[in-house]
């Protein structure tokens, strides 16, 4: 009988995985929904290219102006599609409301080089050398 009792004492206790996955599962969830919704302003209809760790990101404090280049090579400007003599405009009147702001550019991964590159010399044009190119991170 003692052999008994001590075979039941010696063996491993389980551990049950199932609610610490749960668990788990469940702040891994809203880590992600907090993270997508904090990521910035999204452009519809817009994906972003892709680049590695060597690049470094510029900081400013004040928003900036957020113009985006779609598939199709429409330009959109808070998510209404606008001219380039527009877009001109509205740069140039940001530009001067906030003269330390930057106005970025997110052109769709799609694009022809070419495409993105017109755009960007005209609000390199008026905005000089506070015109960047928006990127996603790997």
């Amino acid at each position: 009988m003692f052999r008994n009792q001590q075979r039941r004492s010696s063996q491993i206790p389980e551990v049950n995985l199932i609610p610490m996955m749960d668990v788990l599962m469940s702040v891994l969830t809203f880590f992600i929904i907090t993270s997508m919704t904090l990521s910035g302003r999204r452009i519809a209809n817009v994906s972003l290219p892709i680049v590695g760790n060597g690049v470094r990101e510029q900081s400013s404090f004040l928003e900036p102006l957020i113009v985006g280049l779609n598939q199709s090579g429409e330009i959109i400007l808070e998510n209404q599609p606008i001219t380039l003599t527009t877009l001109e405009k509205e740069i140039e009147s940001y530009l001067k409301q906030n003269s330390q702001a930057l106005v970025v550019l997110k052109a769709d991964k799609k694009l022809s080089y070419k495409q993105v590159v017109q755009i960007l010399e005209k609000m390199r044009d008026v905005g000089g050398d506070r015109v960047s190119l928006a990127i996603e991170r790997k």
